[in-house]
C-alpha cells in the first residue's frame, strides 16, 4: 500500500544529496518485549518492536547509533540516510533504526487492539532502551539521532537515560511543545476523535487531517511559490488519495497524543532547568527557523542552557528544511559524529 504524502515528503529530506541505494533493503526484524510497563501504569504483556540494522557492530561495541522513526514513519523510510556519503556512515557506525511505538509496525492500536491505546514519547524510548540492552546487549551507544518526532525521542533519551549515549542529534524536534504546536496537533486529533465519536468513517476524517498537516509542513512562502499550491483541484485530489492510503487513523491519533504529552521536564520533577542539568551527552541541535509544525524556540532555549552546538536551517521550506538544505545538514551531522 502506498505510504502517505507526509511519509513521502519526509523521505524526500535527502533528495538533493542522497541517491537510492542499489543494495537490497535491510530486513525488517522484530524483538518481543515482555511486560512493557507504560507511563500510564498499564502493563503490556507482549509488545513487538520493529527494527532494522545497517553496518556492523565493532569489536569494542562502541560504534552503535540508535535512530528512531519520525511521526507516522517506518524504518524502511530511514534507509536512505545510511551508507557511504550519507547522513550516517555505515562503514564506521552500526545503526539500529527503530520503529517507534504506534507506527503500525511495532505494537500499535491497529495491531494490538486495546493494549496500546495510550502511550508516551517516554514509553517509546523505554522500549528502545530495552531493545538496545536486551537484544543487543549494549551498555551504551555512540549516539542517538532522530528527525521530527524522532528528535523528540532524542530529547527524551538525553534526559531519561543521560549516561547511555556520548552524543545526541535531535533534528527539528523539541524538548516540549509550544501552544502553536499543540493547536495543530489538537485540530488533527479533534477531527479523528469527532469522527470516531459519531461512528463515522475515520478515513474520511483523514482528508481534513491531511489538509492541516500538509499546510504546516511548509512555510506560507514555500506554498506561495510551489507548483503544488498553484492548482487547488489537483491538490485536493492528491489530498484525497493520500488520506485514503495514509497510516491507520487510530495509530495516527495515538502518536499525536504521545507528541502532545511530550515534556522532558517530567524527567526532573517538572523543572526544565533540572532536566537540562541531567544532560551528559554532547549535543548538536538542528532547527528549521521557519518551522510551522515544530516550533524551534524550545530547542534553541535548551541548546543555549546546555551549551549545545546548533545548526539553523534558514530557508523557506519550514519543517521540510532538512530536505531543501540536506547538504548543509549532512555535512554538519557527519562532522559532529566523528569529532
Amino acid at each position: 500500500m502506498r505510504r502517505s504524502w507526509y511519509c513521502n515528503a519526509m523521505r524526500a529530506f535527502a533528495s538533493v544529496l542522497f541517491f537510492v541505494s542499489l543494495l537490497p533493503a535491510a530486513d525488517q526484524q522484530f524483538f518481543e518485549l515482555r511486560n512493557l510497563r507504560l507511563d500510564s501504569g498499564q502493563k503490556v504483556a507482549s509488545c513487538r518492536l520493529g527494527y532494522r540494522t545497517f553496518g556492523s557492530l565493532n569489536g569494542s561495541r562502541d560504534n552503535a547509533i540508535l535512530f528512531p522513526t519520525w511521526f507516522s514513519g517506518q524504518t524502511a523510510d530511514l534507509e536512505q540516510f545510511f551508507g557511504s556519503g550519507k547522513l550516517i556512515d555505515t562503514g564506521r557506525f552500526f545503526v539500529i533504526a527503530v520503529d517507534a511505538l504506534g507506527n503500525g509496525v511495532s505494537c500499535s492500536p491497529s495491531n494490538a487492539k486495546g493494549a496500546m491505546s495510550r502511550f508516551t514519547i517516554g514509553d517509546m524510548v523505554q522500549a528502545e532502551y530495552r531493545l538496545a540492552t536486551e537484544r543487543f546487549g549494549l551498555k551504551s551507544v555512540h549516539a542517538v539521532v532522530g528527525i521530527s518526532m524522532g528528535g523528540m525521542q532524542t530529547f527524551e533519551w538525553i534526559t531519561h537515560y543521560p549516561d547511555f549515549m556520548k552524543k545526541a542529534v535531535p533534528i527539528i524536534g523539541s524538548p516540549r511543545l509550544t501552544a502553536a504546536d499543540l493547536l495543530l496537533w489538537q485540530a488533527e486529533l479533534s477531527a479523528l476523535e469527532t469522527a470516531e465519536g459519531c461512528k463515522c468513517d475515520l478515513r474520511k476524517a483523514m482528508l481534513a487531517v491531511q489538509a492541516m498537516h500538509q499546510y504546516a509542513l511548509y512555510s506560507p512562502a514555500w506554498w506561495e511559490s510551489a507548483k503544488e499550491g498553484a492548482d487547488w483541484s489537483a491538490l485536493r485530489q492528491r489530498l484525497e488519495q493520500e488520506a485514503a492510503s495514509a497510516m491507520d487513523p487510530l495509530d495516527w491519533a495515538a502518536q499525536l497524543r504521545a507528541m502532545m504529552a511530550h515534556d522532558v521536564s517530567l524527567n526532573a520533577g517538572g523543572s526544565m532547568e533540572r532536566a537540562e542539568e541531567l544532560v551528559q551527552a554532547r549535543i548538536l541541535i538542528v532547527v528549521a527557523t521557519q518551522d510551522h509544525m515544530v516550533n524551534p524556540a524550545p530547542a534553541l532555549a535548551f541548546a543555549k542552557r546546555t551549551k549545545a552546538q546548533v545548526l539553523e536551517l534558514t530557508g523557506n521550506c519550514g519543517h521540510m528544511a532538512t530536505g531543501c538544505e540536506s547538504q548543509k545538514m549532512t555535512a554538519a551531522v557527519r562532522a559532529f559524529l566523528v569529532q
